[in-house]
């Protein structure tokens, strides 16, 4: 594969593997540690799951503007090793049981991480080829089908065998380590601050509203993009639900008895489908198109999700999951791939500081309401129908505007083009 020719490239896939391990090994850790440590009050697992979304409403200003304006690559390095100084921290607060002071840590920890990601996305559109973008989305759908496959039975082993301090270690190393292959990069300048050099001293909050703003309006001006990016309010309500729903499905549902063993195996067998998914989702865009796959894949999403919450059986359950996990991966790939295709890379920045706000927003509301309504007024299975009317809403508004805006799309593309 061409992509693994280009040795940055490779270290930032190496980073971003290491990264991404760390954190759902802590991530899960923590999770089955409430559960565990607070069994009657499965709030807490909601507000820790909040902890790491809320902070994107805080910062959401900031990152993008930072990641056009500022050196990328020091961003990421840093962003990486200061969330793994706050892991360190972390770990003291549990050894004390200082739930409060845990949630805190987890809230800057959350807050750091955002600006690693825009500064990532910036970095790798810099140093792919536009034909390579379909194909290095489908690269990190397959990580993350690695990690749904393994990182939530590692965390659950961490946690069994290591204690939730073991957990936290193997996510300050995984930090340090992706820290260190991003600081063995060399980017060139065009990539590491593509709108020339500058320093934080140099921005102030008029210039940062002021490119804040030129981000909303480079959005608005290309309608094939805002329709997209609309789109992540609601998937960020999806997001929300079904980052607690497989634990609450096992541990309230189908085997009270043993989630433990249940839960990782739900994201395996999601895992398993995301992998296979992801194997043949740059075929299957190149045959039917972008925008097929997209549409077509929501609604299907949106009917196995009402199947899984009417399932009583676990083997039934764990079936589905693996036909929605190959669903779930040309989606992931299609939304992947079209962002850099659609954003000038001096732009990328500001373009996804406008995506995470509208996603964590939605998510926020969805563990908002988790957290207040369940399980006293709203059952697992009227989690699923909420989640399908999600997926159902924004899928039925793609239908409406894609098609139409796509074509119009590919026309202007090729009408700009030289000859």
């Amino acid at each position: 594969m061409e992509l693994f020719r280009n040795s940055i490239f490779v270290r930032m896939f190496l980073a971003a593997f290491a990264s991404q391990l760390g954190t759902m090994v802590g991530t899960m850790a923590f999770a089955f540690y409430l559960i565990d440590r607070f069994s009657n009050q499965p709030t807490y697992a909601t507000v820790a799951e909040m902890m790491y979304s809320l902070p994107t409403l805080v910062v959401f200003l900031f990152i993008g503007v930072l990641a056009d304006r500022l050196d990328r690559k020091r961003i990421a390095v840093l962003s990486d090793w200061i969330r793994a100084g706050l892991s360190l921290v972390l770990l003291l607060a549990v050894h004390e049981d200082w739930i409060v002071a845990a949630f805190a840590i987890l809230f800057l920890r959350s807050a750091i991480s955002k600006f690693f990601a825009p500064a990532e996305m910036s970095l790798l559109q810099g140093i792919m080829k536009p034909e390579q973008y379909v194909q290095a989305s489908s690269l990190n759908m397959s990580i993350m089908g690695i990690f749904m496959l393994f990182g939530m039975s590692m965390g659950s082993a961490a946690y069994y065998y290591l204690g939730i301090e073991g957990a936290i270690i193997i996510d300050t190393v995984s930090f340090i380590i992706s820290g260190l292959l991003l600081a063995f990069c060399h980017f060139p300048l065009h990539v590491r601050q593509p709108n020339g050099k500058a320093k934080l001293k140099d921005l102030n909050m008029k210039s940062i509203l002021t490119d804040f703003g030129s981000g909303f309006k480079y959005i608005v001006r290309n309608r094939l993009l805002l329709a997209i990016v609309l789109g992540f309010f609601f998937f960020g309500i999806v997001n929300g639900v079904f980052s607690i729903l497989p634990l609450f499905t096992m541990k309230y549902k189908l085997s009270p008895d043993h989630y433990q063993v249940y839960t990782p195996l739900v994201m395996v067998f999601l895992g398993i489908g995301y992998l296979i998914g992801s194997a043949i989702s740059t075929p299957l865009i190149k045959k039917v198109g972008k925008v097929t796959v997209l549409i077509t894949g929501l609604f299907l999403v949106g009917i196995l999700t009402i199947i899984l919450g009417s399932f009583a059986y676990i083997q039934l359950y764990l079936g589905i999951a693996v036909l929605l996990g190959i669903i779930l991966g040309p989606i992931n790939v299609v939304l992947g791939g079209w962002m850099p295709e659609l954003v000038e890379p001096q732009s990328m920045g500001r373009v996804s500081a406008w995506i995470e706000p509208l996603s964590t927003t939605g998510q926020a509301l969805a563990l908002g309401f988790v957290a207040i309504f369940f399980p006293a007024l709203v059952s697992v299975t009227a989690l699923y129908w909420i989640l399908a009317a999600s997926i159902f809403i924004v899928s039925v508004y793609y239908l409406m505007v894609l098609p139409s805006l796509n074509r119009r799309h590919q026309h202007e593309a090729k009408v700009e083009m030289p000859g």
